[in-house]
């Protein structure tokens, strides 16, 4: 993969600050910033229009649909759009927990961003259910034994994160689906943090439902979901009586779709297609996370695994004797992006975290420089 080829498509990278926050949402291609002002320009109207501006609509959201079924391996008429992946899973378990009762459960793990988990707890709470929540081992990633422990003939659904977004542990997938079906249950897949750095394949994995967020991956702000047609078709959204219901994954879109941020997705995805999509764009980051994590200097404790093995390259780190929020203040004066924060929004793990922590993850527009000047700056603030 040629980095610097693509550097050039950003703006926002020719200023010399090297952005180590992509966990939080990635820098975005000039060209995609591009496509959706276009649609404002050329498309702002509705479906159904019988003039130019409708048939503008048309064709941008059969375009997103089909792009988002190529990256995720799947048919067009299982994807739904939404506002974001937590609006969308509020939406989508709504509809499939309709039939749910007191005595059935939920399983999730410790490792899973909130943004996956809290629509399981309050639709727990509405139907008087139960949540249980597998732990995650001393190295910070999936406890299969607990994960099994947990799952029983009253589980109904397995939800998991396949990348966590405050370690980047990432689970066997088809395996905690396998456990699922073999259960009765629905794997419910949050692949937000994961879509990012690895090629999806839904068939492959043998899931029920996977969301994943393009502004993970130089894309706007949207969630997107995959869900099986079988189980979409057989269940009754919650939504506006007269809107469209047809194709199947029209029937969790509730509202009028943001239409030129669909052309920005679309942008988005022909930008990674002309990079050779996400199997290049892997390779390089995993060598740019093993070069970190190679470097990572004494005085800085690492939480998660100490490997690019089992893991993307998101890292979660202190400097010892340092304040986490220190750190990212005195990063930033050095033109370095990284955040500190508590939990990440893993609440299940939150106890098991420090009070606080520092995260720095890596793009595939980042560079080899930009991580030696990371490991630099965290070298002069350890003792």
């Amino acid at each position: 993969m040629n980095v610097d080829a693509a550097r050039e498509r950003f703006s926002s990278l020719q200023q010399g600050f090297a952005f180590f926050d992509a966990p939080g949402g990635t820098q975005v291609p000039d060209e995609v910033g591009q496509a959706i002002a276009n649609a404002l320009r050329v498309a702002s109207g509705n479906l159904g229009a019988p003039y130019a501006t409708g048939r503008a609509v048309e064709a941008i959201l059969a375009q997103a649909k089909a792009d988002a079924a190529r990256f995720l391996a799947c048919s067009a008429d299982e994807i739904s759009f939404g506002m974001n992946m937590t609006t969308l899973d509020f939406a989508i378990t709504r509809a499939a927990g309709r039939d749910f009762r007191a005595e059935d459960e939920i399983v999730t793990t410790e490792l899973d961003h909130d943004g996956g988990v809290a629509p399981w707890v309050e639709l727990a709470a509405d139907k008087g259910m139960t949540v249980r929540v597998a732990r995650a081992t001393e190295e910070l990633t999936v406890d299969y034994d607990d994960l099994e422990r947990q799952i029983s003939d009253r589980t109904r659904v397995v939800a998991f994160a396949i990348a966590s977004n405050a370690t980047g542990s990432v689970a066997d997938a088809k395996r905690i689906c396998g456990l699922a079906r073999a259960a009765g249950a629905m794997s419910w897949i949050d692949a937000v943090h994961y879509a990012a750095h690895e090629p999806i394949d839904v068939r492959e994995l043998g899931c029920d439902v996977l969301l994943c967020s393009p502004y993970k991956f130089c894309g706007p702000h949207l969630g997107i979901a995959y869900v099986r047609r079988e189980l979409a078709e057989s269940w009754r959204p919650y939504k506006a009586r007269p809107s469209a219901a047809t194709p199947v994954g029209r029937r969790f879109e509730t509202g009028t779709l943001p239409y030129e941020l669909l052309a920005g997705f679309s942008a988005t995805i022909a930008y990674l297609d002309s990079l050779g999509g996400l199997a290049p764009i892997r390779e390089y980051e995993r060598r740019l996370g093993a070069q970190f994590l190679d470097s990572l200097p004494s005085g800085v404790t690492l939480y998660g695994p100490p490997t690019m093995e089992g893991r993307v390259p998101t890292f979660l780190l202190n400097v010892d004797g340092v304040p986490a929020a220190e750190v990212a203040r005195r990063l930033a004066e050095q033109d370095i992006g990284v955040w500190s924060a508590d939990n990440w929004y893993c609440v299940a793990l939150g106890p098991r975290l420090p009070e606080q922590s520092v995260r720095a993850g890596i793009a595939h527009y980042n560079t080899h420089d930009e991580v030696d000047r990371l490991v630099s700056a965290l070298a002069a603030l350890a003792p």
